[in-house]
């Protein structure tokens, strides 16, 4: 959530730089003639940004301005992605385990987050990467069968093993 503006009478600086309903810059005006603008005109005075000086005032009304904002933060919500989860399989894991993992991934789809999936592999396992990269697709295939998915990220070998990112298809 974002935090509210300054409203109307809650603004404390002596100048504003005001925008009107439709876009416009009225430029550099004091807080009372603004003030008075947004009553001739039915409609809120609305700090939009406190970082600048003098601050920038919008012309608006304020349920529209709100409704505005919370539709923009839903949006950029939705284009980050979400969060990442990771999901994590080792070298010796069982088709049943897999399929475990695999519904929890589709949650995690569902939501709208990220999955980073990591095959572990320790000791004498990283000799055998052939067989590594079988049980990932071998878990990508189950996955896909469930849900459709995107993969972000193509295999890679890292050092402790093989990671790829994925996401909702």
């Amino acid at each position: 959530m974002f935090k509210r503006p300054l409203l109307n009478n809650q603004i404390r600086s002596r100048e504003v730089r005001l925008v009107d309903e439709t876009g416009k810059q009225l430029g550099v005006v004091p807080l009372t003639e603004a003030l008075r603008i947004s009553n001739e005109r039915n409609l809120d005075l609305i700090q939009v940004t406190e970082k600048v000086e003098p601050p920038v005032c919008r012309i608006e009304d304020y349920g529209k301005y709100l409704y505005r904002e919370e539709k923009k933060n839903r949006l950029e919500k939705k284009q980050k992605g979400g969060e990442l989860k990771g999901i994590r399989l080792t070298y010796n894991i069982s088709v049943h385990d897999m399929e475990t993992r695999a519904h929890q991934a589709e949650k995690f789809l569902k939501e709208g987050a990220m999955i980073r999936v990591e095959l572990r592999l320790r000791g004498r396992e990283k000799a055998l990467q052939g067989f590594a990269k079988i049980k990932m697709d071998k878990f990508l295939e189950i996955l896909g069968a469930i849900t459709p998915i995107k993969i972000e990220k193509q295999l890679k070998k890292e050092s402790r093993g093989l990671t790829m990112m994925i996401s909702k298809g």
